[in-house]
């Protein structure tokens, strides 16, 4: 499984990005997608979650301002982020978890839940 980020990028506080990321080897409408983001120093923090049953997950911290979505026929998922703040500063991740948590559950919410992981994309948010 390849997952393969874009997006990112430089945007003013109150600016928007939408970030993608194109999953290749295998149709992945029932696997858990999402976004998790790091700053230097500090641990992988999960930021949002889509799963198997269109449920969502964001943390307190984005809510209301990001917004999770999938494109099953595209393989596709993308993380739209509004009214960037500078602490939204990270590299964000793109993970999934393969499909083990289809069905059942448990949803997962913790960066120890996914195996797989893009490269990252670096969102910086400065004025």
């Amino acid at each position: 499984v390849q997952l393969v980020e874009s997006g990112g990028g430089l945007v003013q506080p109150g600016g928007s990005l939408r970030l993608s990321c194109a999953v290749s080897g295998f149709a992945f409408s029932n696997w858990t997608m999402g976004w998790a983001r790091q700053v230097p120093g500090k641990g992988r923090e999960w930021v949002s979650g889509i799963y198997f049953d269109g449920s969502t997950f964001y943390v307190d911290s984005v809510k209301d301002r990001f917004t999770i979505s999938r494109d099953n026929g595209k393989n596709t998922v993308y993380l739209q982020m509004n009214s960037l703040k500078p602490e939204d500063t990270a590299v964000y991740y793109c993970a999934t978890d393969g499909g083990q948590y289809a069905g059942g559950s448990y949803y997962p919410t913790v960066p120890g839940d996914f195996d797989s992981w893009g490269q990252g994309t670096q969102v910086t948010v400065s004025s």
